[in-house]
């Protein structure tokens, strides 16, 4: 091969791995160090907390409808990377909240198996959406549908990695929510897998494109979603919307300070809209 083109060849792959490095691996290891240090939760199964964690009030105590899409750290080494995602509603005057989640042992959808907002594996979910009165309202029916209608449901077929997992199903449902404008979180490892032969699909928000070959490698562009690279389930980008970077393992870390203050927690942005924090990184 001539050398007028094999040096730019060169340069280019040397310019990739450079990125690779710089955008992935990076990242995932200094997470995992920090998450190490810190002495991430390396609960088994049958001895971990799976308790409330005192973000919702009781049920008869918030009359009105009520939605809320939550993620919380994966056990043991896996929270290092990766969240679980699960979506909560209640109906106006409902005495109960009801729960959905995707599990990866018998019959995967399951209907109200943990508290609402309870921990998982020991570690305490965050707010990623958060919808109240006539705005829940309008969102519930299309959940109970997105729930009902789920493809992956019968036993067996539920994969860990790279999906269908429980982040697929949270991004199943949370594309059904009318005006979504808060997308799961970059460590919500499954949300963008897809099913052989498809290639290309809008987005969960409606507001942009994305390209996945069935979750191993993909792109995303859109206006809520932001750009977000996807390597192997691991994903680095940026969001634009809220100046943010997206690095795997630590999630969604503002590029402005004070910039997510309304996102930390489900506060009142208006009289329906609870918008909350998609930055989850444990």
């Amino acid at each position: 091969m001539p050398a007028d083109v094999l040096l730019p060849a060169l340069r280019f792959l040397l310019l990739g791995l450079a990125l690779l490095v710089l955008l992935f691996l990076v990242p995932l290891a200094t997470h995992a160090l920090w998450w190490t240090a810190k002495g991430g939760r390396a609960e088994n199964w049958s001895t971990a907390d799976w308790s409330s964690a005192g973000l919702l009030p009781p049920a008869a105590a918030a009359p009105g409808a009520m939605v809320r899409v939550y993620a919380a750290r994966v056990g043991r080494w896996r929270g290092i990377f990766a969240h679980h995602s699960w979506v909560v509603i209640k109906e106006a005057g409902a005495p109960r909240y009801t729960r959905y989640d995707v599990v990866g042992w018998g019959t995967p959808v399951r209907t109200d198996a943990y508290a609402p907002d309870g921990r998982w594996f020991g570690n305490a979910p965050e707010i990623v959406l958060g919808l109240d009165g006539e705005a829940a309202a309008r969102a519930i029916p299309g959940i109970r549908a997105a729930v009902a209608d789920y493809p992956y449901r019968s036993q067996g077929s539920y994969q860990a990695w790279p999906g269908p997992n429980s982040n697929t199903f949270a991004a199943h449902v949370v594309a059904r929510i009318p005006d979504n404008d808060v997308p799961l979180p970059p460590t919500a490892l499954g949300k963008d897998w897809t099913p052989s032969g498809r290639f290309a699909e809008r987005t969960p928000s409606g507001t942009g494109l994305r390209l996945s070959w069935r979750g191993y490698v993909g792109l995303t562009v859109g206006w809520v979603d932001g750009l977000e690279l996807n390597l192997l389930g691991a994903v680095a980008g940026l969001d634009w919307r809220r100046p943010a970077l997206k690095l795997p393992g630590w999630g969604r870390i503002a590029l402005i300070p004070g910039g997510d203050a309304d996102k930390a927690a489900p506060t009142v942005a208006g009289p329906e809209r609870r918008p909350a924090a998609d930055s989850v990184s444990g």
